[in-house]
């Protein structure tokens, strides 16, 4: 028997926030996501078949509406007096409270298979075909992604005078 809708949003509602948070960054997008993705899971809720991984359904489903975002954010101009400059991201040395700038710093391909497999829990054959992808090249593409993000919290412990394990 299906689960009722409200324990799926109390016992998934987590892992369906990091994956949102890892794949549009912390802040209102990624919730916006997160309500998105609760929104539509209510709608289909009722066709659900029985059977059906609803962690990874809603998971599916969070990676879609974070396309949507994405997709979004790219046609809408943002407004702004004057041109900021690049920011350099090896001159200041990141805390580990900010591992979810780190991250949305990471190139699609990267942060993305690290959302849906680490984050989300999802095998590396499906993240490949959410990703229109292989497995091998997901596999690649995350363990790509998981050694710069180990790189830079590894060089901001140098940089602060801590030895590496």
């Amino acid at each position: 028997m299906k689960e009722p809708f409200e324990r799926a949003v109390s016992t998934h509602g987590a892992t369906v926030l990091r994956v949102c948070r890892a794949a549009l960054g912390s802040g209102p997008d990624a919730d916006d996501a997160w309500s998105e993705t609760f929104l539509a899971a209510l709608r289909a809720w009722p066709d659900l078949a029985e059977d059906v991984n609803v962690e990874a359904w809603l998971v599916r489903v969070a990676q879609r509406k974070a396309i949507d975002i994405i997709r979004g954010r790219q046609r809408r101009p943002t407004p702004t007096e004057n041109i900021p400059e690049a920011a350099d991201l090896h001159s200041a040395a990141p805390d580990r409270a900010g591992v979810w700038d780190a991250v949305a710093l990471l190139p699609d391909r990267q942060r993305l298979a690290i959302a849906y497999h680490y984050i989300g829990g999802l095998p590396h054959t499906e993240t490949a075909e959410l990703l229109g992808s292989t497995p091998d090249a997901v596999r690649r593409a995350a363990a790509d992604g998981m050694k710069a993000l180990r790189r830079t919290y590894i060089d901001a412990d140098d940089q602060r005078g801590h030895e590496k394990p």
